[in-house]
C-alpha cells in the first residue's frame, strides 16, 4: 500500500477481516486491528529512510497452529526501539501496546529493509 497516512484505516480493515473471517477467538480481530495500526503508523513515520522517495508498504498476515503471525514491511533497515513516553506525551507508546497486547512481537532485517510483526494466539 502507498506510503500515505489515509492507507492506515485500510490497513485496520485487511487486518480486522482476515482475522474474523479466519474465526480467531474473541477479541483477536480488534487487538490485531489495533496493532497492525501502531505498527502501520510507525512505519509512515519512520519507515524510509529519504522521506523525499516515500516507499510502499506491506502487510502480510499467516497462521501456523494457534499463533496469527501480522508482518508490516518497510524499507528502512533502522531498527525500531521503544520509546519511554512521558506522561502527557502524544506518541511514543506504540511498541509498547504491541509488547503488551501480543504473544510475541519483533523485527527482521530483509534485502529491502525490515518487517516488524507481532503473533497472537488467535485459535486456543
Amino acid at each position: 500500500m502507498p506510503r500515505e497516512t489515509r492507507n492506515v484505516a485500510s490497513a485496520r480493515r485487511f487486518v480486522r477481516d482476515i482475522a474474523a473471517d479466519w474465526n480467531t477467538s474473541e477479541g483477536i480481530p480488534e487487538i490485531a486491528e489495533l496493532l497492525v495500526s501502531e505498527l502501520v503508523t510507525n512505519a509512515m513515520a519512520y519507515g524510509s529512510a529519504d522521506v523525499s522517495a516515500p516507499s510502499d508498504i506491506r502487510i502480510t498476515v499467516g497462521r501456523e497452529k494457534d499463533l496469527m503471525t501480522v508482518d508490516v514491511y518497510d524499507s528502512c533497515i533502522e531498527i525500531p526501539r521503544m520509546r519511554r513516553a512521558d506522561l502527557l506525551d502524544t506518541s511514543g507508546r506504540g511498541l509498547s501496546i504491541v509488547q503488551d497486547l501480543s504473544r510475541n512481537w519483533g523485527w527482521t532485517l530483509n534485502a529491502y529493509g525490515k518487517s516488524v510483526w507481532f503473533q497472537l494466539v488467535a485459535w486456543p
